[in-house]
């Protein structure tokens, strides 16, 4: 049975993607586009992956069939491991 680590999204400068934080330490330090996560929305997890859409200011990140795109620092996140 895979192991369900919970964190919140954070910015990874050092290779400019997103990662999975768990008390200010990497847990994940940079998600791929088509990795998959959950999220919590509205209360609710929400299974999605992480996705670039390069028309959009030369690049920005999102999370499809979510409301979140460009800024997600701070988003409750799990991954499974």
């Amino acid at each position: 049975m895979a192991e369900v680590i919970q964190g919140r999204l954070g910015y990874n400068s050092e290779n400019n993607r997103y990662g999975l934080l768990v008390d200010d330490l990497w847990e994940h330090d940079g998600f791929h586009c088509g990795e998959c996560l959950q999220v919590l929305v509205d209360e609710e997890w929400v299974d999605t992956r992480i996705e670039m859409a390069w028309e959009r200011n030369g690049g920005e990140w999102y999370l499809v069939g979510t409301p979140f795109m460009g800024d997600l620092e701070f988003i409750q996140a799990k991954i499974k491991r």
